[in-house]
């Protein structure tokens, strides 16, 4: 942000009026020419009040001093009523606000810094208004000593109790600064004018606050704008395999604040209505960190894991987002994303449209294989398990029944206890689909005919053609049918 103001923060509606506006300008009359000297109390009062400041890192002794300048010449002009130097009161705060936010130095940092310039900028006035005060009361000779023993005064202690400042007191004690005394003197009232120059002060020191604080807010955003922007970009980089340039798997890492190297996955979750808009926040919770975008009407995104968090991953997925997900076998550098991206694709295409579930591709193998043909998947339906579908009556109980018995090792007794019936209704229902099919049931051949097309037919549906029953996926099981 250069110098593009935001909001302007309105000064005040007058600068007083009569006697009180004519010592507000001859006290900022009388401190410009001794600019340098009060902003080299003003720095020397930062420093010694701030330990970030006082360390030069970011910010040196002399971009302080410059800021600092830059600040106090704006606010005594805005506080006398005096036309602006630079054209501009608010830039001096804005350009504050916009650096500080670049060094990263925290705005309660460079607030506080605001108040003791602030604080120092009203002892030295101060000072000028006892020391006409003193004139006053003296003669000349009080208003000598009053300009050249002002060491005693708030503004000639460093911040710390000492008088160890150099040039404490009222700058320019002879010369110019006499001469400012002189017309301070001449215009200045009692105590009660003083306090309403101190709130005159810090009224303007307020208002510049705001304007700096509205600038490094400003300032911070677009920084973040920025780095998020950047780190979009890199993420797809990655997706779209341009990782293999170590120069772009090096500004991913960077970007992304992760390792080049470790163990990641890529998920890939569909946009469901009823699932949130991406599941970090949920994986952020349980300690896994995330990066997530849209991407061509779904979420992808890289997580990082820890030893043994793949299952905790899948059952996040599964139990806690309601996002329908395919997740990538794990890989150990950045670069590998691009091919993670394309196996996590591949697995979510294996899963019913909605229906929550989460699976690693690992776990989908022979799914995935099908749903890359899907002409040789509907092939492998027709073919193994066609005789069967055109039962209508027979279908659910002896598809379900075929998927429990493959599930159990071709086991009819451990089939049976699952499903509930007699192990002989197994045999039977086993039986009559070796009898559909032409294919014997002890045939290595025909089980992994029979097992590939119940695999099958759920992407057959998601393919267009008629959606399967819960009894073909294998969801609930099949009612007993009464066969003994």
């Amino acid at each position: 942000m250069a110098d593009k103001p935001g909001a302007r923060i309105p000064r005040g509606d007058d600068h007083g009026s009569g006697e009180d506006g004519e010592l507000r300008r001859v006290l900022a009359l009388a401190l410009l020419p001794e600019i340098d000297e009060l902003t080299r109390r003003v720095v020397d009062d930062i420093h010694a009040h701030s330990g970030t400041y006082a360390s030069g890192r970011p910010v040196t002794r002399g971009d302080l001093r410059e800021i600092c300048r830059d600040n106090l010449l704006r606010a005594l002009e805005d506080f006398g009523g005096l036309p602006p130097s630079g054209g501009d009161f608010e830039h001096a705060a804005r350009e504050t606000g916009r650096r500080r936010a670049e060094q990263n130095v925290p705005l309660d940092t460079v607030l506080q810094a605001y108040r003791r310039g602030g604080r120092v900028m009203w002892q030295v006035m101060a000072e000028y208004l006892r020391a006409a005060r003193g004139g006053r009361d003296d003669g000349a000779g009080g208003a000598d000593r009053a300009g050249g023993g002002s060491g005693a005064g708030a503004a000639g202690r460093d911040g710390r109790g000492g008088r160890g400042v150099r040039g404490g007191g009222v700058p320019g004690a002879g010369g110019a600064g006499r001469r400012g005394q002189d017309a301070v003197r001449a215009v200045a009232g009692d105590r009660d004018t003083e306090l309403d120059m101190a709130g005159a002060v810090w009224e303007t020191i307020d208002r510049y606050s705001l304007v700096m604080a509205e600038s490094y807010r400003l300032t911070q955003l677009e920084m973040q704008g920025r780095q998020d922007t950047r780190r979009v970009a890199l993420f797809e980089a990655l997706l779209d395999g341009r990782g293999d340039d170590p120069a772009v798997a090096a500004a991913a890492a960077a970007a992304l604040g992760v390792p080049v190297h470790d163990r990641y996955v890529i998920v890939v979750a569909a946009q469901d209505p009823a699932a949130p808009p991406n599941p970090a926040p949920v994986l952020d919770d349980h300690g896994l960190w995330s990066f997530w975008r849209p991407r061509s009407g779904r979420y992808a995104g890289i997580v990082r894991l820890a030893a043994g968090e793949s299952g905790i991953l899948l059952d996040l997925l599964r139990h806690r987002t309601g996002a329908t997900a395919g997740v990538s076998p794990e890989f150990d550098r950045l670069a590998q994303a691009g091919r993670a991206l394309r196996l996590a694709e591949q697995a979510l295409r294996t899963l019913p449209a909605g229906s929550g579930e989460a699976a690693g591709f690992d776990d989908r193998l022979a799914e995935a294989l099908l749903v890359g043909r899907p002409e040789i998947a509907e092939r492998i339906v027709t073919t193994q398990l066609g005789a069967v579908l055109d039962t209508a009556a027979e279908r659910e109980a002896l598809l379900g029944t075929l998927r429990v018995w493959l599930d159990n090792g071709c086991s009819a007794a451990r089939a049976a206890e699952q499903l509930y019936c007699h192990r002989n209704t197994v045999l039977n229902r086993i039986g009559r689909i070796a009898e559909l099919t032409g294919r014997s049931a002890e045939s290595g051949e025909a089980r992994l005919g029979w097992a590939l097309a119940l695999r099958a037919l759920p992407l057959r549906g998601a393919e267009g053609e008629p959606a399967p029953t819960d009894a073909y996926s294998g969801r609930s099981d099949p009612p007993d049918s009464g066969e003994s």
